[in-house]
């Protein structure tokens, strides 16, 4: 069952960055809906990936999604369209990140170098790593239908047209799922249960 999930995780995984990398292929090539996809769609995983360097400052990550954003769109025309989008993405959210970080350190006058801070920037590879396990986690926690519901929806981008089909249930049962899921993850997760 867990090489199951594991599978899973990576096809949605892999998913997403084919989905994220055609959107903003297209985008490049003129395709304005897509591009806009392209934008909304790096948000989210942005937000995310910000999220967790900037917990001591929440109030900052919209901020920095939005530096990111506009980064990204400056730079769109250094992607090579064979390189993996999420790292490059990534990369970019990192340097406004530790611009930011030096910005900060300057502003409230703290004398501690980068080097005190490295815990934030991790590799790739281990943050992916930490970041499965924690999911495997959590999501272990729901009844295969919810769960399958969260990965499809939530972490893979897919609409739940997409992933009603996927699973060969209703939309209906895909909301509900999803819902139900969601609410049971955040009962456990504010009552320390694991």
């Amino acid at each position: 069952m867990r090489r199951i999930q594991e599978g899973e995780e990576k096809t949605i995984v892999a998913q997403t960055e084919q989905r994220l990398r055609a959107l903003l292929l297209r985008g490049m090539d003129g395709d304005e809906i897509a591009y806009r996809d392209f934008l909304q769609a790096s948000a989210t995983h942005l937000r995310a990936f910000l999220r967790r360097r900037l917990s001591r400052w929440p109030d900052e990550v919209e901020d920095l999604v939005q530096e990111s954003l506009l980064a990204l769109h400056n730079q769109r025309m250094t992607y090579h369209r064979d390189a993996p989008l999420t790292a490059w993405m990534y990369a970019i959210a990192r340097y406004k990140l530790i611009d930011w970080l030096r910005r900060h350190a300057r502003h409230e006058g703290l004398n501690d170098s980068l080097e005190d801070v490295s815990e934030l920037f991790s590799t790739a590879d281990t943050d992916g790593s930490e970041a499965r396990r924690d999911l495997e986690q959590v999501l272990a926690m729901l009844p295969e239908q919810q769960r399958a519901a969260i990965l499809h929806t939530k972490i893979g981008g897919l609409s739940v047209r997409e992933a009603a089909a996927a699973m060969r249930i209703s939309e209906a049962s895909v909301k509900v799922a999803v819902h139900r899921g969601l609410k049971t993850l955040a009962t456990r997760l504010q009552s320390g249960e694991s």
